[in-house]
């Protein structure tokens, strides 16, 4: 049994020995973090854990026991969405939208740590993320959008 906090509700689960990817698809019944690559080179399966981001595709689930474990679905609500999540809206910065949920919660990551990030930061932070549909200018707007009114 491994006990960890996600989305700020305590859980336990029996799955020793998978990754945390399958845990949070399967026993938890998210669909945020992605299977992508499984090998930590496309960022879909991103989530952060202590408010890092991590891959869950390779990260084994004892690795979060008594840990903070957020996805995507952890940022914000329908009715009260992340500000993140409402200028990526916005800026129509998704098209297929199957990067974006790593990438949300990595940008959350950052906004967190430096909440008046340039663009250089932007662009390291979200570097480990692949977007195939080429919505990258508009991610970088959306995430400068979601800092200014954070600061606001």
């Amino acid at each position: 049994m491994v006990a960890f906090t996600l989305n700020g509700a305590a859980v336990s689960v029996e799955a020793t020995g998978a990754p945390l990817l399958h845990v949070l698809r399967g026993a938890c019944g998210l669909s945020g973090p992605r299977f992508g690559c499984g090998a930590e080179q496309c960022g879909a399966c991103v989530v952060l854990v202590d408010g890092a981001p991590a891959y869950a595709c390779t990260l084994g689930i004892e690795a979060v026991a008594g840990r903070s474990v957020t996805t995507v679905e952890g940022l914000g609500t329908p009715e009260a969405p992340h500000p993140l999540q409402r200028a990526f809206l916005d800026e129509q910065a998704g098209q297929c939208g199957f990067c974006l949920s790593g990438i949300l919660v990595a940008a959350a990551a950052l906004l967190a740590r430096d909440p008046d990030p340039d663009e250089a930061a932007i662009r390291a932070a979200l570097d480990p993320h692949l977007c195939r549909c080429g919505s990258h200018n508009r991610i970088l707007r959306a995430v400068q959008r979601a800092a200014a009114e954070m600061r606001a």
